[in-house]
This record gives C-alpha cells, structure tokens and sequence, in this order.
C-alpha cells in the first residue's frame, strides 16, 4: 500500500460520492459537509455535543481570583504559573497543528470535526490569556507566558509532541500521520489533565474559583476532543491494519509510556510535595491510571498493573470535570452542558 500521502484538493467535482467508498485518508473526497450521509455516524452525535459546549470565556467571573493570587503559597504560585504556561502552549499547538490533519482527513464528516476543534482550541488560548490579563501585570503576564521556552523542563516536553508534529510535516505519510494522531491522544488524554487537577485542587481549597470554573469549560471541550481522536485511531485500526502490526503498536505504546513518565516527572517538578492536598504518590497514582485508561480504550492490554481503577484519594477530580455538572452564575446560573445528550461519556 502506498505510503505517502498526497493534501486532499480542494475542489474536486470527481470525487467520490458514494459513502461506502469513504476512507478516514486515502480517500477521494469531495469536501462537500453532508450531514445525512454519514459514513462514520457517530460524527453526528459528536458534532451536536460540540456544538452544545459553545461557551464564551469572559462568562467567568474571576474578581476572587484577582485576590486570591496575590495570597498563594509559593509553591502555589509556582505551579500554577508554569502550569498555566503549558496549558497555554498546548493549545496554541493544537490551533495550528489541527488544520494540517485535517487535510489529510478524506472523510469530510470527520475534517468537519476537527475544524470544530480547532474552533474550541482558539477559545481555550482565549480562556488563559483572560486568566493572566485579570490577574497578572503586563509583565507578570508575559514572563508567565513565554515559560514553555525559557524553563528547559517545560521545553523538554513540549519537544516531545512538537517533534513528532513537526515529523509529518517533514514526511507526510502514513506511518507519520498516525504517529501524529496518538500523539495528539496523548496530549489530550494525558498532558492536560495534571494541570487541570491542580486548579480543581486549590478550588477544593477554597482558592482561585474562576480559574476552577474556566478549566472546567476546557476539560469538558477535551473530553470531546479525546473522544474524537480515539474513534479516529479505532476507524483506522479497521481501514489501515498495516499501521497496527507489531511493530506499530510496540511505537504507539512507547509513545504512550513516555507521554505518561514525562507527565510524572512534570507534576514532580511543577506540582510536588508542598501543596496542600495533593503529593507525588497521588500524581503518580492517577497517572499511571489515565495511562491504563487512555491505552485499554484503543483496545490494548494495560501498560501498569494494579493502576487500572481510579485511586479513591484522587474521586474529586472526576467530580469536579463532570460535564452534566458545569456550571456558571452567567444567566441565573444556566448549565453549560446545554444539551442533555447522551452522547458523551466520559471513559476516556
């Protein structure tokens, strides 16, 4: 089979219009956004949850937040500094890199999606920047930005997933571009959820609410964009088994170990042992589980025994991102999960 991937055309009247000979890549697509003919329904219950999440991040309220910074234990203020560097770094990786995978997606159901993504990803990186503009100086705001570059941790692991992205631009091919798809699994089922445990921590802790509820937001849009990325991989793992044989797996599933021991190693770093109520065995612990977790939903065995349940200590976190269970004072206190679909379940 062909390895090389050639950029769908963007219009092309011969494509093809019969949904049995759709492909998730390879495919000849049309680019026509047809919502009745599917070939992967469950883009349609994806799309109607996206949508339903349309949130605006200036709802939120963070007056509390403006005060409560300033009275943050040092290794507080230390975290959530370089953890909100992260969050803003992946993001901005995420705007960018989304639109080159999606053109290589010749399922136009499935391109819909990630341009919907993309969307939610430009208003997340709105989100921080409206965090650091209400609670920082200018100068706070900027030092605190450009973290991802100047800390060689931080820059470390970025490196990981930003090489990897920057790989398929280099090759585009096969084997590159679903590379690029675990690795964007990893970022969205691994990398952001230490840091969203943090601001759910000092919310716990009767601190910085609003920046609590603006991560709420976030993770409820994460939990859609993981839920994409897997049933990509899944279509995949069923249209391309060459790019799931022994050798491919053993790649995704190193990939997948380093994303969570660098994940680990980060929450030491940013998070540690001096916050109050978390520690290093419970970051570990919960990490090791999102790991079994994200790993035995594509269908593999677990990567850790005896991580494969939640950890009692770490319950709230779950608690705390439930998407049925996000709410806001903006409008008599409307919930945000304005749709009651039953499309999302959060096992991911």
């Amino acid at each position: 089979m062909k390895d090389h991937l050639e950029a769908k055309p963007l219009f092309n009247p011969f494509g093809d219009t019969e949904v049995v000979k759709r492909r998730m890549i390879g495919g000849n697509t049309t680019n026509l956004n047809d919502f009745n003919n599917l070939k992967y329904p469950w883009t349609s219950d994806w799309y109607r949850q996206a949508m339903n999440n349309f949130w605006i991040p200036e709802e939120i309220n963070l007056n509390q937040d403006l005060k409560d910074y300033r009275l943050l234990l040092p290794a507080e203020r230390k975290a959530y500094d370089k953890i909100l560097s992260f969050l803003v770094f992946l993001d901005s990786l995420q705007t960018a890199n989304l639109p080159n995978i999606s053109g290589y997606i010749t399922a136009n159901e499935v391109s819909l999606c990630l341009h919907i993504q993309t969307f939610q990803e430009c208003v997340h990186s709105q989100s921080y920047s409206y965090m650091l503009d209400t609670i920082c100086s200018p100068e706070e705001r900027d030092e605190i930005l450009f973290q991802w570059r100047s800390d060689d941790h931080l820059l470390r692991r970025n490196t990981f997933i930003g090489g990897i992205y920057n790989s398929f631009l280099e090759h585009r091919d096969r084997r590159s571009l679903m590379k690029v798809l675990v690795a964007n699994y990893i970022l969205e089922g691994i990398y952001f959820y230490s840091g969203f445990m943090f601001f759910y921590n000092l919310s716990r802790n009767g601190k910085m609410p609003g920046s609590a509820q603006e991560i709420r937001y976030i993770n409820r849009d994460e939990n859609t964009h993981l839920w994409l990325f897997r049933n990509m991989i899944l279509e995949l793992k069923k249209e391309e088994p060459d790019l799931f044989d022994d050798e491919c797996v053993e790649t995704y599933r190193s990939m997948m170990q380093e994303g969570v021991e660098q994940e680990i190693q980060w929450g030491f770093y940013a998070i540690g042992d001096e916050i109050p109520g978390l520690t290093r065995k419970m970051l570990e612990d919960y990490i090791r589980y999102l790991g079994n977790l994200r790993w035995t939903s594509l269908g593999f065995t677990p990567l850790y025994e005896g991580c494969t349940d939640e950890p009692a200590d770490m319950s709230w976190v779950s608690q705390y991102s439930n998407a049925n269970m996000v709410k806001t004072d903006f409008f008599e206190a409307r919930s945000t999960a304005y749709a009651k679909s039953t499309a999302l379940v959060d096992d991911l």
